[in-house]
């Protein structure tokens, strides 16, 4: 099933380049269900086979569990597909570059251009772990109608229709905060105004732009 085969790979591409941690994860909605999704079980991500994927409720109760280890930060997969019907894919991760900025309460700024894609971003005034409904319902009205939110000294999250688009904006993010990060080192970074922003979502808000973005890491997943 090619879907799987994708969500396989993102975790992994994900993870090889540094986006995710041993603790992150991707989901799918499912695509026989609206009120379920798909999840692999608890492990490292650049692990993760098509074996390993599970189908859990939206309340996060797995469907079939056979005694398989689960994310405690599963909720916020269920908590932000309950949130947004349109989302079809969910990424979570402890990326480091990005997390930075929210240590020190540094906004996050567009300094690149498909860094923009993901701005304004909102901010979970939160370093908790997201494990119960109640975090996750915080989390998903922060997020609110965003493709991306970060969670203070912990984490972030992106969404997309389908799995291509949350993998490409989580990389966008995480490329976006590391240039501002090193730019920070040496000076002010230049940021983009509202009519450059406005011209970079017009040209790089783009589903050709996007796959292209996704075969060039997936080319790359050894």
């Amino acid at each position: 099933m090619e879907l799987l085969e994708d969500l396989v790979a993102a975790n992994r591409i994900l993870a090889e380049h540094g986006v995710i941690d041993a603790y992150g994860h991707v989901s799918i909605r499912s695509p026989d269900n609206p009120n379920r999704y798909l999840l692999s079980r608890a492990r490292s991500p650049e692990l993760v086979e098509e074996a390993d994927i599970m189908e859990f409720e939206i309340d996060g109760t797995p469907v079939d569990r056979q005694n398989r280890p689960i994310y405690i930060e599963r909720p916020i997969h269920g908590g932000i597909y309950k949130a947004r019907p349109e989302v079809k894919a969910v990424v979570h991760a402890h990326p480091k570059w990005s997390t930075f900025l929210t240590m020190v309460g540094q906004p996050y700024q567009p300094v690149y251009a498909q860094g923009s894609l993901v701005y304004p971003m909102p901010v979970l005034d939160s370093p908790n772990s997201i494990n119960n409904p109640v975090m996750a319902e915080r989390l998903a009205s922060t997020l609110g109608q965003r493709p991306a939110a970060m969670m203070k000294s912990h984490g972030a999250v992106t969404v997309g229709k389908d799995i291509v688009e949350a993998f490409v904006l989580a990389n966008y993010m995480e490329e976006n905060s590391y240039r501002q990060y090193m730019a920070l080192q040496i000076g002010k970074p230049y940021v983009f105004n509202e009519k450059e922003l406005a011209l970079c979502r017009e040209k790089l808000w783009n589903a050709a732009l996007f796959k292209r973005t996704w075969d060039h890491f997936r080319a790359k997943l050894g």
